[in-house]
């Protein structure tokens, strides 16, 4: 009787012995598995996400007052090709985009590696109208803009053709990296008219005249002014107008006025 009990416990026995076995061995491999886990990235990050997240601050010049003459300029009259493309991002910050100007700037710079890699790349190149408001008004351009230069070179006779400028209104919340991308790569500047008018940066008549920037900085001195500084200063002025009508002596007789009649004689 205690035989059978022995050999019935003997089962258990076995497999109360093995269990901490089984629980080692799946320790190991557990360990092992976590060990190879943390090794690896949680997940894939997107090639492009990751190429170009600071891109445009590194390969992209910022346009600013000072350096927009030297940047953006013809090439030589024997340089290839004959037509130099400039696509220019107009962004902003608190003041000129009121803060808004974020996606439009994320889309751009996506954007960037997209451009470069075509064949016929133009210059890239991006202004800042927070940093740089007297040439954004200059050119009368806001954020957030693209704008698509083609200054062609010159003529044997060295004489200066039209350039073609292009001003393409950029959409703060739905634009994405594919649509600035297309501006060059499909030609999509060709649906944006071709400005012509008093601002063109290079041959409108202020431009001509040499008198953009000095009206740039001129919008920009109106824009900094408070508008109560406006009133106080419209109230003064017309307030000296009214005093000074009213200290003016009346006004003589002109000269083609007939002469007032005389006073009767009186009889002697």
């Amino acid at each position: 009787m205690r035989t059978s009990s022995v050999l019935l416990a003997l089962p258990a026995l076995s497999c109360a012995q093995q269990i901490p076995y089984l629980e080692q061995i799946k320790g190991f491999f557990t360990t092992k598995v976590s060990h190879a886990a943390s090794g690896m990235p949680t997940s894939i990050p997107n090639p492009l996400t990751a190429a170009t997240g600071k891109i445009a601050e590194v390969s992209v010049p910022q346009l600013t007052l000072a350096n927009h003459k030297e940047l953006i300029k013809p090439g030589a009259a024997t340089a290839s090709p004959g037509i130099e493309t400039w696509m220019v991002y107009v962004t902003g910050g608190n003041k000129t985009c009121f803060g808004t100007c974020g996606r439009a700037e994320e889309a751009f710079n996506g954007s960037v590696v997209l451009i470069e890699a075509s064949p016929t790349a133009p210059n890239l190149a991006y202004l800042n109208c927070d940093q740089d408001q007297v040439l954004c008004a200059a050119w009368a351009v806001s954020p957030p803009n693209v704008l698509h230069m083609q200054l062609p070179q010159p003529l044997p006779d060295q004489s200066q053709p039209p350039s073609t400028v292009r001003a393409i209104q950029v959409n703060r919340t739905t634009i994405t990296t594919s649509q600035i991308a297309a501006i060059h790569l499909e030609d999509k500047y060709l649906d944006s008219p071709v400005y012509e008018g008093f601002w063109h940066p290079f041959n409108g008549p202020l431009a001509d005249y040499g008198l953009n920037i000095p009206a740039g900085y001129a919008i920009w001195a109106f824009s900094v002014i408070p508008s109560w500084a406006f009133m106080i200063g419209i109230s003064m002025i017309s307030r000296n107008i009214m005093s000074r009508r009213a200290q003016a002596p009346p006004a003589r007789r002109s000269a083609g006025a007939p002469p007032a009649a005389a006073a009767p004689a009186t009889a002697k």
